[in-house]
This record gives C-alpha cells, sequence and structure tokens, in this order.
C-alpha cells in the first residue's frame, strides 16, 4: 500500500472516538443549557403571576420575559394581554401606569406654576 491509498483509507473510516465523545459531550451539554432555560422560563412565568409579587414587580418580569415595556397610553390594546399574562386587574395595570408617570410630569412641570399667596 502506498502512502497515498493508506491516507485515503484513512481519512474515510470511522471518525475517532475521542471525536465522537467530544460531539456527543457538546449535545449533552447544549441539551442541558436548554433544558435550564426552559425551567428558569417557567420559574419566571409562575413568578409573573404569582400572587406573592406585587403588581409592579408582575409587571417587570412580564417586560423582561417579552421584551417589552409597559406602554405609556391607558388605551393600548396590550394592557389586556399584559392583565392576562399577569392575573392583575385592568385597572392595577393602569395604576402601575400612573405610578411610573408620576415622577417624570412632576420632574417637567413648568417653575413658577403655583400662584403665590395674597
Amino acid at each position: 500500500m502506498n502512502s497515498m491509498s493508506w491516507l485515503l483509507a484513512n481519512s474515510t473510516s470511522a471518525p475517532r472516538p475521542a471525536a465522537t465523545e467530544l460531539i456527543q459531550t457538546h449535545r449533552a451539554r447544549l441539551a442541558l443549557e436548554e433544558d435550564e432555560r426552559a425551567q428558569q422560563r417557567r420559574v419566571e412565568l409562575a413568578e409573573q403571576r404569582s400572587d406573592r409579587n406585587p403588581p409592579d414587580v408582575r409587571i417587570r418580569i412580564w417586560e423582561k420575559l417579552h421584551g417589552l415595556r409597559l406602554p405609556k397610553d391607558a388605551a393600548h390594546p396590550i394592557l389586556d394581554v399584559i392583565a392576562i399574562s399577569t392575573r392583575l386587574t385592568l385597572e392595577e395595570v393602569r395604576e402601575e401606569q400612573r405610578a411610573r408617570l408620576a415622577p417624570r410630569l412632576t420632574a417637567t412641570a413648568p417653575v413658577g406654576t403655583l400662584t403665590p399667596p395674597e
């Protein structure tokens, strides 16, 4: 057998056990990481609905899970979805909207809007 035929014969052989083991280990690690992510999502979904958490915490969890912010518009249609997902009432979601807007409104109020006492 010349050197070229030896190379061709060995290059088409089955993968070495170490390489196969490495691939299986990598696949197992990826599967484990996926399971951990799925478990973390289940925990976060449970926390999003938990009565132990106040409305602001539930809404923050919802925002994190969905990558969205609570809209400022009190008539926005997503508010119904947030209320259902967090097991809050629509009024509780709107109250959180108002609470978030309150500091902004006082910070932007023009100076001198109060009338001086007579």
